[in-house]
């Protein structure tokens, strides 16, 4: 978790600056002023969009700075993370309805590429949105599978809550039936309540599994962070913290 005294920005000021150098396809900011929290989310990923009854995940696993930088480690782990999430629709789906349409498609965004698949199913009669939250959140691919093994995990190990990184961000219509919820990635939130004056957060991380290389996880850490952080501060990082090539 990233951390940064902030002077006075509001949150659609840093998502203007966010549109105009690194536009995403779930962009958006969201204002908790109750709260005292701001969101400003650049996210490129797909958590829940629902149309009547026709539910669509697009779970992202692998990054890379180009598409020959992605690996077979990646590969896996995105087909791990589509079974869990075919697993998470399906205690909601009508049986045999849930399908993978896209699996591992290399998918371009500013200054790096994704592995994207799409899992698409038809959810049961009467289901809301509500049971459909219990049995698919938090979303699969920043937990990892086991899903609840892996929460339990997460939770003795990481030493400070998440907040709104890697949750849903989006907007829901319960009487239409529609919504659209995106992975809270690339996502920065003003924490206004804490002593001292408001303060920016911003998390990212990678997906850990058995073949993990730490000195490519720390890379591709980095490289998921260097743009958004270089824009949020109007000018460009220290070479020394520039992100090597994954």
């Amino acid at each position: 978790m990233l951390s940064a005294p902030l002077p006075g920005p509001a949150a659609d000021a840093l998502t203007a600056l966010l549109a105009r150098g690194n536009p995403a396809p779930y962009a958006g900011t969201v204002r908790l002023p109750a709260h005292g929290v701001e969101v400003a989310t650049a996210s490129p990923e797909l958590y829940l969009r629902r149309v009547g009854r026709t539910m669509e995940s697009g779970p992202i696993k692998g990054t890379g700075r180009r598409a020959r930088d992605l690996r077979d480690k990646d590969y896996a782990e995105n087909v791990m993370i589509v079974d869990l999430v075919r697993n998470d629709l399906g205690r909601v789906c009508v049986t045999g309805s849930v399908t993978v349409p896209a699996l591992c498609a290399v998918e371009e965004h500013p200054g790096l590429v994704h592995l994207v698949s799409t899992v698409r199913g038809e959810l049961t009669g009467g289901t809301g949105w509500a049971a459909l939250l219990a049995a698919t959140f938090p979303p699969g691919s920043v937990t990892g599978a086991p899903k609840t093994s892996v929460l339990r995990v997460i939770s003795a190990l990481e030493t400070a809550p998440r907040g709104p990184c890697c949750g849903g961000i989006g907007w829901v219509d319960a009487d239409r039936g529609t919504g659209e919820l995106a992975v809270g990635i690339r996502t920065f939130w003003i924490d206004r309540a804490t002593e001292g004056g408001p303060v920016l957060r911003f998390g990212t991380g990678a997906g850990i599994t058995w073949r993990s290389d730490p000195e490519r996880e720390r890379d591709e850490t980095e490289l998921k962070a260097f743009r958004l952080s270089s824009l949020a501060s109007s000018r460009p990082l220290p070479a020394a913290v520039r992100p090597r090539a994954v």
